[in-house]
């Protein structure tokens, strides 16, 4: 991790600016509902790319947004695994290692309330920091498309503005109700039907926790 940036500079920053949870992606959602939006990546709402022309829509639409947050400036990028113990081999396989190498451990999220280790998680964070261009994420937005890679999500150096793709879409949080509102009323055709028009709190999250496609 690039300028000074140690993984316990970025754990401390995190818990400053963002106190009211940890960088769990599925869970922004509801932690900044008031600044939160989503946007589709296929029209008709269509959750897989399935021609190279619609990933090349897929890819636009996240890119477009991506530009509008982070253009200019340096991001994180923060890719996941999970395990049953803190330090033990990932529970499933995924491209992960390959299509983020300069990732480095950053964070380890920890369920432990059941009695029975073996049915302990342990959610593990990995990031680096890199200048934004458009383009320099595409395979991980690929693999995040496919649902080959879940959990994914961009922040920029202060944190101030998150963008999480999923398969099917991105939420995205803003620092202000405001601009949510702008950055949701420059893109209507890429929301659902409910959001337009719509308090965007009352949408049900597309995943509780970490699932994946299984590609072939």
């Amino acid at each position: 991790m690039s300028a000074g940036i140690t993984p316990e500079l970025l754990a401390r920053l995190w818990q400053e600016r963002r106190p009211s949870g940890p960088p769990v992606a599925h869970t922004f959602r509801s932690t900044y509902a008031d600044r939160w939006v989503r946007f589709h990546s296929l029209p008709g709402s269509k959750r897989y790319p399935e021609s190279e022309d619609e990933y090349a829509i897929v890819l636009d639409r996240y890119n477009t947004i991506l530009d509008e947050l982070f253009a200019g400036t340096d991001v994180f990028v923060v890719t996941m695994d999970w395990s049953n113990t803190p330090t033990g081999p990932a529970g499933y396989p995924t491209p992960r290692q390959t299509l983020h190498p300069d990732g480095i451990p950053w964070w380890t999220e920890s369920e432990q309330d059941d009695p029975d280790p073996e049915f302990h998680a342990h959610t593990r964070l990995y990031a680096d920091r890199r200048p934004w261009e458009r383009g320099c994420v595409d395979e991980l937005l690929r693999a995040v498309a496919d649902e080959a890679l879940v959990e994914v999500f961009f922040t920029d150096a202060e944190l101030r503005r998150i963008h999480h793709p999923y398969d099917g879409g991105a939420d995205v949080v803003l620092t202000t109700t405001a601009e949510r509102d702008r950055l949701r009323s420059q893109h209507t055709a890429w929301l659902s039907s409910p959001q337009r028009g719509s308090n965007t709190s009352s949408l049900v999250p597309h995943r509780c926790g970490p699932r994946l496609r299984v590609i072939t």
